[in-house]
């Protein structure tokens, strides 16, 4: 990631398009809400981190029977609570004003206290152990040193570690700059993120976490998302996120093992429905079937297949577009209908390239005998070799076989081919066919 960052591989995340980016927002929030409902019910035979929607043995009717017989009551009182918390905080404009007590806080203060409450009751709705947050409680220097595992040099030697190491970095960068643009999307100034900037950024914090037993880190749109809608407006924010993370962990884990997993649920819940609302879906529709059909289709592969996949699926659907349009826009047409001969006008586009050979050659094809047809290339600066020689042939050869009269306006003596060298030149021929 280092070597990504300084060869500013980063510049790569300018070619997602922006419906990409939504959709892929979108099938997070998604997968997020899928996720979660089923430890807002009391389920949570699923690891609460785990983003994947579908496991290899995944059967929907097991699935939904062992969901159904294991909802908790206690799970479901807590979960609409803090949803009610969570929707409604910001809806009194008193409580919004209050910055240091964001609305999570205090949905996961009410969700420990309730679930006490049943505890010390004796209350059937209790929540169990296994339905709270399970982190490790160090007791002892030993146990705080157990915590941290140093890398096995020897490690080193093996091949398969630098070819393990290398796709980890790439896949991981790769979500990164998607996630960054995602981001930055989120960012009520829309400021733009120095992507190569993050990417050594992320390299250094990976090579330090390696070293003491870490996981490699990513940018996640979800912590981003969390930290937006708290009002955060800086990258303070993420760096406050990590200290407060490192030191809750550290030092008050009894604490956060009281936390029923349906409240975060809850919680996690809202930032889902944020990222996939509604209204967006709508906004898309609004724009038309050109950015509907990528951004909903992201937003499908996201769900059902993952990430990556998803964005590569939305982002060949763009190309596809995008190339489909070029195709049509290579030139302008016009046509007056006379007695006794058309008169048609084709005004090239500014650039003409090999994927508008098939439009101009339909086109063509479609002329009648004894048009008069006029080519007009004074706004063109590039045209290529396939189409140049397609309309010589239609001046010098079919025009004279069906007494076309063809006027050539604005062509160069020669077009620089951009896939060859100074030298080399394409040209036609500006004789007039009559």
């Amino acid at each position: 990631q280092l070597i990504l960052g300084f060869i500013r591989a980063g510049s790569l995340s300018n070619y997602f398009p922006n419906n990409v980016i939504e959709g892929m927002l979108a099938g997070i929030g998604l997968i997020i809400i899928l996720k979660q409902i089923p430890h807002a019910l009391g389920y949570d035979k699923d690891f609460e981190g785990n983003q994947s929607l579908f496991g290899e043995t995944f059967n929907v009717i097991d699935y939904t029977s062992s969901l159904l017989n294991s909802i908790s009551l206690g799970a479901v009182i807590i979960t609409a609570i803090s949803l009610v918390i969570l929707v409604g905080w910001d809806k009194i404009p008193q409580l919004k004003k209050l910055k240091l007590l964001p609305s999570a806080l205090v949905a996961v203060f009410f969700g420990i206290a309730i679930n006490q409450i049943f505890i010390s009751t004796g209350s059937n709705l209790a929540i169990s152990a296994e339905h709270l947050v399970n982190l490790p409680v160090p007791k002892s220097a030993e146990d705080f040193k157990n915590l941290i595992i140093f890398p096995d040099l020897a490690g080193f030697t093996n091949p398969k570690v630098y070819i393990i190491g290398a796709t980890i970095a790439v896949v991981a960068s790769i979500e990164t700059l998607l996630c960054i643009e995602a981001s930055d999307q989120l960012d009520s100034q829309r400021r733009i993120t120095d992507t190569n900037l993050e990417l050594k950024a992320q390299g250094i914090g990976n090579l330090i976490s390696s070293l003491i037993g870490g996981l490699p880190i990513t940018s996640v749109v979800v912590r981003t998302s969390a930290n937006a809608n708290a009002g955060a407006t800086s990258k303070t924010s993420a760096i406050i996120h990590g200290l407060l993370l490192l030191i809750c962990v550290l030092s008050i884990p009894f604490i956060i093992n009281l936390i029923p997993l349906a409240t975060l649920a809850a919680v996690l819940l809202v930032v889902g429905y944020k990222l996939a609302s509604p209204e967006k879906l709508k906004k898309f529709w609004n724009k038309g079937k050109y950015q509907f059909i990528p951004f909903i289709a992201t937003v499908i592969a996201v769900v059902s297949l993952d990430l990556l996949k998803g964005v590569a699926i939305g982002l060949a659907i763009s190309v596809f577009y995008i190339l489909q349009g070029n195709m049509k826009r290579a030139y302008y047409f016009s046509k007056k209908e006379l007695e006794d001969a058309d008169e048609i006008t084709i005004k090239l586009s500014e650039e003409v390239s090999f994927l508008n050979k098939a439009a101009i050659k339909k086109t063509l094809k479609n002329i009648k005998p004894n048009s008069k047809v006029k080519f007009d290339a004074k706004g063109t600066s590039y045209i290529t070799t396939d189409v140049l020689e397609m309309i010589q042939d239609f001046a010098n050869i079919r025009a004279k076989e069906e007494d076309i009269e063809v006027e050539l306006i604005g062509f160069r003596t020669s077009y620089r081919d951009y896939e060859e060298d100074q030298h080399s030149h394409v040209s036609i021929d500006h004789r007039r066919s009559m």
